[in-house]
């Protein structure tokens, strides 16, 4: 049998993901052939994942300052003022390959990974939240990928002590053959005390330190910027492998390196690795960088210059210290037990040279590797607009009462319990609201103050599918209205772009139109995008997943004492809904859950009006007016009332006769709408509060008894007991996981 023919440069150029025409234009910078290093190196970093290749020309629209804003986007993190010098540091990023792939090491390594992205810039980490998009739940693999999910969230965060506090999950068959795990860190740090990554100088020592490097996760940035096919299952030693108690030392041995002012610049080894590190430390700095890559700390034998520069490994930093502060490094690290050693030092060459064994392996300029990647402007057609419905031409429900035990069943409105109860929320003890309590946000004490931040991830897929730009200003102006439904001054967000393959004029179209939507929201509602992560090609076998441009927003509360969640409704309460109500049923779960569909344009998101009716309701919280507040998304004013009834214990009389028909008025998911509750005789002070601000309302309701009621234009509705609504919505989650 003769042998196998070696495969050519170009053929493993192909292989790495690379295109034939990026191929030829690395020769061309490099005047000469790469060699297999030095291709390894190029094809992560001109990866989707790291490049941002075809998306750049479009992020750029998104507003990045404001007077809160001390870093946007380009750092590991941004980061905003939150007065008194204090800073609040924060990014999301996505794991959705190597979650689906490997469920429970997948999601783990997300959360390490994000912990690292906030920690690296000087700020501890108090708060994580992640957003679950999950295939049909009648899918054979859906199960098993939502419990390895959820264990490697928890497993993670639980063991090194950071709170999860917030976030959704979501189920589509859309989402069959690619599940997305977004996962979002926030930290506080001191305002003056914030670490960057750029080197500062040449002649500096460039020490690695954390866990060993080993042979997982090669090319995971490769992988994470490419469709899946029938082969996933054979990536799956692109998952790398994470340990929870090995990043609590090193979360420690940072802020203690940080403070003892040796560190002249930090980088975490996220998607490629010690490449990507390297790479960008030198590259913002304008220097050069060489590595002796014998004095990496490896796990493994035999390791060679390609595995190391390309693994993936978890828990591992890379700092440039400051002339003579060596020691200052080696004396943490051996307290916190780490790995560590002085693997090479910056130069003035502006080249990336790579030494092992005493040769030089790699030596490439690093402009197009870190600056001069291709960028392209990739052809895009607009999405089709879908028709607005007309309310009344929607059937209405033959049986009320089953309708709405169906829609706060499903898996979308179910409650995620089963979810929350595996994620530690109260370590640390500073976390005031949570996904269990009953709140339109988390909220975290900023400890040893009277502040809180807020937080929250929102996209609505199922509006961006039917309407990208709408859509995406529709997840922004949630993430608002969601913050400000806790009290909340929105400040910052931060975003992961989950799409298909942007190859497809089709797909970029979505990405394109999602971003002009988003970047109006944000200019609107002066919420500035600070970080984020975009990941492409969400598709396998040519089929993409609903465009999920997911956003993770934060804002502040002065005083924690002035706060609402939806969990306070007494009885005799007033129910007052703020905000106009057209019965807008279009993309709306009544349509999807009820009568299977899912057509129509999505509700319309008029700025003005969100950031008018949203300053009423910060208003009314700080004056003391109302404490028990919850916006209206899905399922409408409906899931709105049932929910806050749920979390309070307490029922509700509700009349829904506000124009449209009583089907519309109570499923419509008109946006910029708040259900709030007073008592009666605060109703003269809200009418004098709101009549100034301009917002429309309407006393529809009061609570009381154990049933939650709604009456219409055609008389009673339904009455359904709270225990029963309790049993539907809390029954669903447990059922299917089958606990």
């Amino acid at each position: 049998m003769s042998a196998q023919p070696s495969k050519t440069l170009a053929e493993k150029a192909a292989e790495y993901g690379l295109k034939a025409d990026e191929y030829d234009l690395i020769v061309r910078r490099l005047n000469r052939e790469p060699n297999d290093v030095e291709l390894g190196v190029f094809s992560v970093m001109w990866s989707e994942h790291c490049s941002y290749k075809s998306s750049r020309k479009h992020l750029g629209k998104f507003p990045t300052t404001g007077p809160k804003v001390i870093q946007g986007p380009g750092e590991n993190a941004g980061v905003i003022d939150i007065g008194d010098g204090d800073a609040c540091i924060f990014k999301m990023e996505s794991h959705n390959h190597p979650s689906y792939i490997e469920p429970y090491q997948g999601a783990a390594t997300g959360v390490g990974g994000i912990m690292r992205d906030v920690f690296t810039m000087g700020a501890r980490p108090v708060a994580l939240l992640n957003a679950l998009r999950f295939g049909d739940p009648s899918h054979p693999k859906t199960k098993r990928l939502v419990s390895g999910v959820v264990a490697g969230i928890g497993g993670y965060g639980n063991c090194v002590g950071v709170p999860t506090v917030a976030g959704e999950t979501n189920f589509h068959r859309g989402y069959d053959g690619n599940i997305l795990v977004n996962a979002m860190c926030v930290g506080l740090a001191d305002a003056d005390k914030i670490f960057y990554s750029a080197a500062p100088a040449a002649g500096l020592s460039v020490v690695y330190f954390g866990s060993k490097t080993g042979r997982d996760g090669i090319h995971g940035a490769t992988m994470a910027s490419a469709e899946f096919t029938e082969d996933a299952e054979e990536k799956r030693p692109t998952v790398q492998v994470g340990d929870p108690f090995a990043e609590k030392l090193l979360i420690e041995a940072t802020l203690e390196l940080m403070a003892t002012g040796a560190v002249a610049a930090i980088q975490d080894m996220g998607a490629a690795g010690l490449t990507s590190s390297s790479v960008e430390m030198a590259g913002k700095g304008g220097v050069g960088i060489e590595l002796d890559l014998d004095h990496v700390p490896q796990r493994e034998e035999g390791m060679t210059a390609y595995e190391m520069m390309l693994s993936e490994s978890q828990e591992r930093m890379l700092a440039i210290l400051k002339p003579g502060r060596e020691a200052d490094g080696h004396r943490v690290f051996e307290k916190w037990g780490l790995d560590a050693a002085v693997i090479g030092r910056t130069t003035d060459t502006g080249h990336l040279v790579l030494k092992h064994h005493g040769e030089v392996v790699a030596d490439v300029p690093l402009a197009p590797l870190f600056d001069d990647a291709p960028l392209y402007d990739r052809p895009w057609v607009a999405p089709a607009p879908q028709p607005r419905l007309d309310p009344a031409a929607v059937p209405a429900p033959g049986d009320w009462t089953a309708a709405i035990l169906k829609l706060m069943s499903c898996p979308d409105m179910a409650s995620k319990r089963w979810l929350w109860e595996q994620y530690d929320r109260h370590v640390m003890a500073d976390t005031l609201e949570d996904s269990a309590t009953g709140a339109d946000a988390g909220v975290v004490r900023v400890h040893g103050s009277r502040k809180a931040l807020a937080m929250t991830s929102d996209v609505t897929p199922r509006y961006v599918q039917n309407d990208p730009y709408e859509g995406g200003k529709q997840a922004v102006a949630e993430a608002w209205r969601n913050l400000t439904a806790v009290g909340a001054d929105p400040i910052a967000i931060t975003d992961n772009l989950n799409f298909g393959n942007p190859e497809r004029p089709e797909i970029m179209g979505q990405i394109v139109r999602a971003i002009d939507g988003m970047a109006e929201a944000c200019a609107a509602l002066d919420f500035p995008v600070v970080s984020g992560n975009v990941s492409l090609y969400n598709e396998t076998n040519g089929a993409a997943i609903p465009p999920t441009p997911t956003v993770g927003g934060v804002g502040l509360i002065p005083d924690y004492a002035q706060r609402a969640d939806f969990a306070g409704l007494k009885p005799g309460d007033a129910l007052v809904l703020l905000g106009e109500t057209a019965g807008d049923l279009g993309a709306s779960m009544y349509l999807r859950e009820i009568l299977g569909r899912e057509d129509g344009a999505p509700p319309p998101v008029d700025l003005a009006v969100e950031r008018r009716n949203g300053d009423l309701v910060r208003d009314l919280i700080r004056s003391g007016l109302t404490s028990t507040v919850h916006d209206l998304s899905d399922g409408g004013l409906a899931a709105a009332a049932i929910e806050m009834a749920l979390a309070s214990g307490v029922g509700a009389a509700l009349n829904v006769q506000l124009g449209p028909p009583d089907h519309a008025a109570l499923f419509g998911e008109d946006q910029g709408r708040y259900l709030i509750a007073l008592p009666g005789d605060r109703l003269d002070q809200l009418d004098a509060r709101a009549t100034a601000a301009g917002v429309p309302y309407e006393v529809i309701g009061q609570a009381g008894g154990d049933e939650v009621s709604f009456t219409g234009a055609g008389g009673l509705l339904a009455a359904i007991q709270l225990d029963e609504l309790r049993a539907a919505n809390e029954g669903w989650m447990p059922a299917f996981m089958g606990d």
